[in-house]
């Protein structure tokens, strides 16, 4: 993957070396640490905020959290490497979106992206790096923990440093497509529906916008793709060896050693590989409804 040429992003708070007063990376009951791990390795949104499951998460009520003001970093692209290639994605990220929502009459409001390590604060409530990457609505933020690449590389892949970065950067489109997808109202209305629904017909609607944040992560790939021709020899292979890894049933199959299709909130292996594709392929929010189809 070549990203040399993309635009650094100003949007970065880096919150690296920060750490929250009396707060621990560990002391999570054996309960949580595996709710927390299925959760990060599905590469989600904070299900406190689409699902209400705050009461796993934190022992509190379910519901949205109330936004809180976390601690504040360095603002701007970071110096470092890891910082660099983040800080490079995130602004083709917003150059491409502007351009698709500019050419369908729609401004485009960049997420801010926060780096941190171990632990922080979100407007979602407290962010660990057990959770994954995921992005907050409160606070239009989109948060990642420095170490979760080096993980991906080491459980998912098998391949290392360059090689991976395009799977990489799927990773971080994913989560701001989370970001398009509450600027166009999609995450709202899905929450309002989920109220009053069972865990499975909720996680079924889950399902449904994470496929979706696949597919408009491949509509960046997209369009960086005719700007840039970034994406090099293997690339593709790596993301969809990463999105197929990431499928629920993948997860469930190594965490529990059985499938649930109704304990699913991400997709299977093989859903997430196809919307990843259409969107890569087509480059369209209209290939992208996959609540519009029966069977997504």
């Amino acid at each position: 993957m070549r990203w040399d040429d993309f635009r650094r992003s100003d949007n970065v708070e880096d919150r690296r070396g920060m750490r929250i007063p009396g707060a621990a990376a560990g002391g999570l009951g054996i309960g949580s640490v595996v709710v927390l791990g299925l959760i990060g390795w599905a590469l989600g949104i904070d299900p406190r905020v689409l699902i209400g499951g705050a009461e796993v998460l934190t022992g509190a009520r379910s519901g949205i959290e109330t936004p809180s003001r976390g601690p504040t970093g360095q603002t701007g692209a970071p110096t470092d490497q890891l910082g660099q290639f983040v800080s490079a994605v995130l602004g083709d990220t917003e150059d491409r979106w502007k351009e698709i929502f500019r050419q369908a009459g729609k401004n485009y409001t960049a997420p801010k992206l926060v780096l941190f390590a171990d632990v922080t604060q979100s407007g979602c409530g407290r962010a660990q790096a057990a959770m994954g990457p995921f992005y907050c609505p409160n606070d239009q933020r989109l948060y990642l923990d420095t170490s979760f690449f080096r993980d991906l590389e080491q459980r998912f892949n098998g391949c290392s440093g360059k090689a991976c970065q395009f799977a990489e950067s799927y990773v971080i489109s994913h989560e701001v497509g989370h970001h398009v997808q509450n600027l166009l109202g999609v995450l709202p209305k899905v929450q309002e529906a989920q109220q009053g629904q069972d865990r499975a017909q909720a996680n079924h609607l889950q399902v449904r916008v994470e496929l979706q944040a696949d597919c408009f992560a491949g509509i960046w790939a997209h369009h960086a793709q005719e700007k840039w021709k970034f994406i090099e020899p293997g690339d593709v292979e790596a993301a969809m060896q990463t999105a197929a890894a990431i499928g629920d049933d993948r997860i469930q199959k190594q965490t529990q050693g059985r499938v649930i299709p109704d304990a699913f909130t991400h997709g299977s292996s093989a859903q997430r590989v196809r919307w990843f594709t259409a969107g890569l392929k087509d480059g369209s929010l209209s290939s992208c409804d996959t609540f519009a189809v029966s069977q997504p």
